[in-house]
């Protein structure tokens, strides 16, 4: 009887080695089918079917939760924990893909290349699941850090500006183009737009370093979510440069302009391609500012701030981050004050 019983456990604790990853992989294959059946409400002639519709377009906003969950799992191995974090930047990986189909002009269907692509990190995250965090050492990261956080304080110039620009898309795009145009004239100086860029590549660089060897351990949950929101906006900048500097300066030889950011003509939410869009652009602005809530809160606990300020620094500036990447993408989206 026992000898019978005994392959059972085992095989349980093979499945149980496995199973964090299953969650987090289903969760990113389906996402470009979510975005499908989106399209596929939408496209009715009735109009947007609004139940369907929004059920489809909130799954496809929560893929990155299993992935955020995982990660945070003191149990998984380390290759399982760093596809998770992968896992939470699907949104703009997805939008990174189909930019980089194109320009190679592919025939290859998004969808198809998606699943064979994360398949494959799965099943490297498998064969590395042997290695433990205990073979990794995490420490001397202190002048990365610093270094990080002060490039990343600098260009928080550009970027609340650039936030602030997109808020005026609830005004209108004339408004838009009017802020942007003044803004331009300093981003865009000849001196300056390569020293903007070369900061956003140190901080692409120096962020994907530091969320690599953070990964390598399990981390509590606010560093995890601010390693996470991380690895997002590392990929969401390479992708945006390439969008930007290659397909669309270079390959098109349009402006980047409101139509370009909006999908004009036929807008975020009624083409099959811009959908994607909508989370990529949403996520990115919510954990952009998550992303430097989170820095100042080390900032703060560095400095002696009561816990209890902290406390309520982090969870206000928290609905406040929410608020502003819905304002942004319902402005994106033609909705107007």
């Amino acid at each position: 009887m026992t000898l019978v019983e005994q392959p059972a456990p085992l095989a349980f604790e093979r499945l149980g080695s496995r199973s964090p990853l299953a969650v987090p992989l289903m969760a990113v294959l389906v996402y470009p089918f979510l975005l499908m059946l989106f399209h596929a409400y939408v496209s009715e002639p009735s109009g947007l079917d609004g139940i369907g519709a929004v059920i489809a377009l909130a799954l496809a906003f929560a893929v990155p939760i299993p992935g955020l969950l995982v990660a945070g799992r003191a149990e998984v191995s380390v290759g399982v924990r760093r596809f998770a974090y992968a896992n939470v930047a699907a949104p703009t990986l997805y939008v990174f893909l189909g930019v980089v189909q194109a320009l190679l002009g592919s025939t290859l269907p998004d969808p198809l290349v998606w699943c064979v692509l994360w398949l494959g990190l799965a099943t490297l995250a498998l064969l590395s699941g042997r290695q433990q965090a205990g073979a990794f050492v995490t420490g001397g990261l202190g002048c990365w850090r610093v270094a990080h956080g002060v490039s990343g304080a600098i260009l928080c110039l550009y970027v609340l500006f650039h936030l602030a620009n997109h808020l005026t898309g609830l005004v209108g795009p004339e408004l838009h183009a009017q802020v942007m145009d003044l803004g331009r004239t300093v981003y865009r100086a000849g001196f300056i737009e390569p020293l903007l860029v070369m900061a956003f590549v140190f901080q692409v660089v120096s962020g994907l370093h530091l969320a690599w060897r953070w990964s390598a351990r399990v981390q509590d949950r606010l560093r995890t979510l601010q390693v996470a929101s991380g690895v997002f906006l590392s990929l969401f900048v390479l992708g945006h440069m390439n969008s930007v500097f290659i397909y669309a300066r270079t390959y098109l030889g349009i402006p980047t302009d409101w139509n370009f950011a909006t999908g004009a003509p036929t807008g975020l939410l009624f083409d099959p391609w811009n959908i994607r869009l909508v989370p990529h652009y949403t996520l990115g602005v919510f954990l952009v500012l998550v992303h430097l809530l989170l820095g100042l809160r080390v900032v703060m606990q560095a400095h002696g701030v009561q816990e209890r300020t902290v406390r309520l620094i982090w969870r206000s500036g928290l609905l406040a981050c929410a608020a502003i990447a819905l304002a942004i993408i319902a402005g994106m989206c033609g909705v107007r004050l």
